[in-house]
């Protein structure tokens, strides 16, 4: 793994692939140790995030890699992923995903990886998003029945060929011709699958690169299983679970192990399948420890931020800013609207509040769960960044609930106000929200009340409330527009 990925980085990974797993350790904390922020400019932050967060898990540091990977996601401009550094973060977010068991949406992330890659013209890194998508595709396929194992096995076998012809010599050449030999020992070509496999081994073995060395000699049991050479085929599985434990893959030890149970029942050989049986159960059991250890490690994290949460609400209720999206919160709205009111009336222009809810958020907790909500917001008040001006003063008012109150920059003051909110509610309408809520989910939009001409904050936002209502009412996604009188009667502001 090379494109946009720094050179002390892929030094962990080779320490990872050849077995020693010590020093691999020893040179991630030193990653760590110096902190993201300090990466070199030319190295996309998200992607080296994302990468440390699959590094850590291969450590079996669970909540180290969890966190890496949410603060990797966040980093990431989800709006419309462009670049060769989107590309890499993505692919690397689905082969984590897949890694973890996630499978719903792993293969939709290295899907889109791929995609973003061939848009950007970056070969290197279209090279290992194919490559990942494949070996997703191989390590599924095997378990499928006939019909469906065969198509993942074509497709798997294109997606390594278009990586090889792309690849140059290093790692995803490995692990291309390895599993590009295992998607045609599926088709039923051995000759053609041994070739790559012997290939393969030959310089993974001198890379010392046990990662793709045990994918070469699982390939070549399948072959000679499948030729009916079941001693031959039985020496290359034991060789493969030996390359797997060595790295501690629990994946391929796990599928190794089973397939070498399997062939040693063909052979008779039962004291061999109950070896490689409790292989499989070892490799089962190292991997339920690693996911308890870590549960426990989060859940103590969890409960000491639970506890430093408590002790800072009262700090944090008078702050004028909200944590989650960074806008100001409702005191902060409150602080700065006057004088911003004052300057826009001094002017002699239209004062405007745009008052916007989110439609059916609850439904998002409810389906995606509360992270994926939390998400949701930050990405709302980033399109609220991007529609807005640079003088207007954006507010989460509560929950959902954002308001805009613009300042007075020079456009035609009389139609500022409806032509800001449709901008905002056509963007968060338009916005790709695959990264947020998957591709099964009905995507965020936002109902907006608009409200113009008073003085005063409470009057403002009092017609904007009762604009956002008939919003709601009309059908949701949609503005409507209440150009408020100073001197009319208003209710109060409503509460939260």
């Amino acid at each position: 793994m090379s494109g946009h990925i720094p050179a002390q980085d892929r030094r962990v990974r080779a320490l990872l692939d050849s077995g020693r797993r010590h020093e691999a350790d020893v040179a991630f904390d030193q990653l760590i140790a110096t902190g993201p922020n300090l990466v070199d400019e030319q190295w996309n932050r998200a992607t080296v995030l994302v990468h440390r967060a699959w590094l850590s898990w291969r450590l079996h540091r669970i909540p180290q890699a969890l966190e890496l990977a949410a603060e990797g996601w966040t980093e990431l401009d989800a709006d419309r992923p462009t670049g060769g550094s989107a590309a890499q973060t993505i692919s690397i977010l689905g082969n984590l995903l897949e890694t973890i068991g996630h499978r719903a949406s792993a293969l939709e992330l290295m899907a889109l990886g791929v995609q973003v890659a061939r848009d950007a013209g970056d070969p290197g890194t279209l090279a290992h998003c194919l490559a990942r998508k494949a070996s997703a595709l191989i390590f599924r396929s095997v378990a499928r029945d006939p019909d469906a194992a065969e198509r993942s096995f074509r497709a798997a076998r294109e997606l390594f060929d278009e990586a090889l012809l792309i690849a140059g010599e290093g790692q995803v050449q490995r692990v291309s011709l390895a599993g590009g030999a295992r998607a045609l020992a599926g088709l039923g070509d051995l000759s053609q699958a041994e070739q790559l496999a012997q290939r393969s081994l030959e310089l993974s073995r001198d890379a010392e690169d046990w990662f793709c060395t045990a994918v070469a000699n699982w390939v070549l049991a399948v072959v000679r299983r499948d030729q009916g050479d079941l001693q031959q085929a039985r020496t290359y599985a034991s060789r493969a679970l030996d390359n797997a434990e060595t790295i501690g893959e629990t994946m391929q030890m796990m599928r190794y192990s089973l397939d070498l149970a399997s062939i040693c029942v063909q052979l008779g050989d039962h004291v061999g399948e109950a070896a490689a049986l409790r292989r499989t159960v070892r490799a089962s059991s190292t991997a339920v420890e690693t996911l308890q250890e870590g549960l426990g490690q989060a859940l103590e994290q969890r409960r000491v931020a639970v506890q430093a949460q408590r002790l800072a609400t009262a700090a944090q209720e008078a702050a004028a800013r909200d944590p989650l999206t960074g806008l100001v919160n409702r005191l902060g709205l409150q602080r700065e609207a006057p004088a911003l009111l004052e300057e826009t009336i001094g002017q002699g222009r239209v004062p405007w509040l745009v008052l916007l809810d989110v439609d059916w958020f609850k439904d998002v907790n409810d389906y995606a769960g509360h992270a994926a909500g939390d998400t949701t917001l930050q990405e709302v008040a980033h399109l609220l960044r991007r529609e807005c001006r640079a003088g207007d003063l954006l507010c989460r008012w509560a929950g959902d609930e954002f308001v805009v109150l613009l300042a007075d920059d020079g456009e035609d003051s009389q139609q500022a106000g409806p032509a800001v909110a449709e901008r905002i509610r056509s963007a968060v309408d338009a916005h790709d929200w695959r990264l947020v809520l998957g591709c099964t989910r009905k995507p965020p939009t936002v109902s907006i009340g608009v409200a113009g001409g008073a003085a005063k904050l409470d009057h403002l936002f009092a017609a904007a409330d009762i604009a956002l209502y008939r919003a709601k009412r009309a059908g949701r996604n949609r503005v409507e527009v209440d150009r408020d009188e100073p001197e009319r009667d208003r209710p109060e502001i409503r509460g939260g």
